[in-house]
């Protein structure tokens, strides 16, 4: 499994902000977070999009089984897949914006390349 950092969270609660996160970032095309979290939902988004990448229906149902939106995962197949199609990874890039006004961690941007 992707990931192995426990972020301060239950088992439970951790996957589940793991999810959200994937879905908006798919949703959305970027977000903002800390880096440790970016890093995570990086590795996961990029297996989401491997997956999307195949578009048979055992992946349309592995990819449900994970992101929380059905519109998402429609969108995932028909827009983002197909865009990525003639690349081996490398799906997002994650850049540094500085520290957190309130506790100064160390924030960063995670979204789709382009």
């Amino acid at each position: 499994m992707a990931g192995s950092r426990k972020l301060g969270r239950a088992t439970d609660a951790r996957k589940a902000m793991l999810r959200a996160m994937v879905t908006y970032l798919l949703e959305y095309g970027k977000i903002e977070t800390t880096v440790t979290r970016a890093k995570e939902v990086r590795s996961m988004t990029e297996i989401m999009i491997t997956k999307a990448k195949a578009g048979d229906l055992h992946a349309r149902r592995q990819v449900l089984a994970y992101v929380t939106k059905e519109d998402v995962v429609k969108k995932l197949f028909e827009e983002i897949a197909p865009s990525y199609k003639e690349r081996n990874g490398g799906y997002t890039r994650i850049y540094k914006i500085g520290p957190r006004r309130g506790d100064a961690a160390e924030m960063a941007i995670i979204e789709l390349v382009k």
